[in-house]
C-alpha cells in the first residue's frame, strides 16, 4: 500500500457497554489483525442502549438509531471501514446509506462470502430457533439459499453461550455433526457473534471449515479497507445506493444532540 497510515477499523458492539464481552472481541482483534491495523472495538452508550442483546427486532428496532449515529462518527473519524457486531446484521443497509467513503459489513453477509468461497454448501448453527425465520431471510437476500444447507439450533440464547464452555461446545458441536453428516455442509458457520472461540474444536472434530463470524466481519472490513487504499473502490451513492442530502440532515436534525455516541471503546493499535 502507498499509504503508509494505518488502516482504521471499527468493531462496533451494538449493545450497551459490557466489560466482559467487548475484551472477547478485543482479543479476537489482537490475534487476527493484520499488523498495520489499527482496530478500535466499541459499543453503545449503556445509559442509552442498556441491551446485553437484541434477539428481538423491537430491541433491534431501538438499537439501529445507536447503530446511525455511531457510523456517522465513526465515518467522521476517518475510519476505513465498520463491522455491526450483531449477526442479524442489523441496520447494516441502513447504515451504509450514511457512511461516506467507509465500508460497512457484518457478521452475517461476510461469514456467507467467507462459507461460500470454501465450500458448496454451508450450514448455519444458531442459538435459538426464534432467530431463523428472520436469518434465513438474510442469507436468502443475499443469495445464498442454493448454498445454505440449513439452520441448526442449539437452545442457547446469546447471553447463555460463554457461560458454560463445555456445555456451548457439546451443543455446538452435535449440531455441527448433524449438518455435516445428516444434511451434507460441507463448511459450517457460528450464526452468533458470542459463539466466539468455540470454532476451532468443531473444525477439528468435523473436519470442515468453521467459519466465526466475528473474525469474519473483523477481516471483511479489513480486506474492504486494504481494496479501498489500493484500487479506490468506496461505496457507490448511485440509485438504491444514494445517501440522504447533507441540508436535509442538518434540517432535519437527524444527527443533532450532545448524547454520547459510544459507551466503552478498547484500541487495538497497529504494530
Amino acid at each position: 500500500m502507498t499509504d503508509k497510515k494505518p488502516l482504521k477499523i471499527m468493531y462496533l458492539n451494538p449493545v450497551g457497554d459490557d466489560a466482559v464481552v467487548d475484551p472477547i472481541f478485543a482479543d479476537m482483534a489482537r490475534d487476527h489483525k493484520l499488523p498495520g491495523t489499527e482496530v478500535h472495538v466499541t459499543a453503545l452508550p449503556k445509559e442509552h442502549y442498556a441491551f446485553s442483546h437484541i434477539e428481538f427486532r423491537t430491541y433491534e428496532a431501538m438499537v439501529t438509531r445507536g447503530i446511525l449515529r455511531a457510523v456517522r462518527a465513526a465515518a467522521e473519524e476517518g475510519f476505513d471501514a465498520l463491522a455491526i457486531g450483531c449477526f442479524y446484521d442489523t441496520a447494516l443497509h441502513d447504515a451504509r446509506e450514511i457512511s461516506g467513503d467507509m465500508i460497512i459489513t457484518g457478521p452475517c453477509v461476510a461469514a456467507c462470502e467467507i462459507a461460500a468461497s470454501l465450500s458448496n454448501r454451508f450450514g448455519i448453527i444458531v442459538g435459538r430457533r426464534k432467530w431463523i425465520h428472520q436469518m434465513q431471510a438474510t442469507v436468502h437476500s443475499y443469495g445464498h439459499a442454493e448454498r445454505l444447507a440449513g439452520f441448526y439450533d442449539v437452545g442457547l440464547g446469546v447471553d447463555d453461550f460463554q457461560k458454560d464452555h463445555a456445555e456451548t461446545n457439546r451443543r455446538l458441536l452435535a449440531a455441527g455433526r448433524k449438518a455435516v453428516e445428516e444434511d451434507g455442509a460441507e463448511s459450517l458457520i457460528l450464526g452468533c457473534t458470542m459463539e466466539i472461540g468455540f470454532y476451532k474444536e468443531i473444525e477439528k472434530e468435523l473436519g470442515v471449515p468453521v467459519i466465526d463470524p466475528s473474525i469474519a466481519a473483523l477481516k471483511r472490513a479489513e480486506y474492504a479497507a486494504i481494496l479501498k487504499r489500493q484500487a479506490g473502490w468506496v461505496p457507490s451513492r448511485k440509485g438504491s445506493c444514494e445517501s440522504p442530502p447533507e441540508a436535509e440532515l442538518a434540517a432535519f436534525n437527524v444527527f443533532a444532540g450532545d448524547e454520547p455516541v459510544f459507551g466503552s471503546r478498547i484500541v487495538i493499535p497497529a504494530n
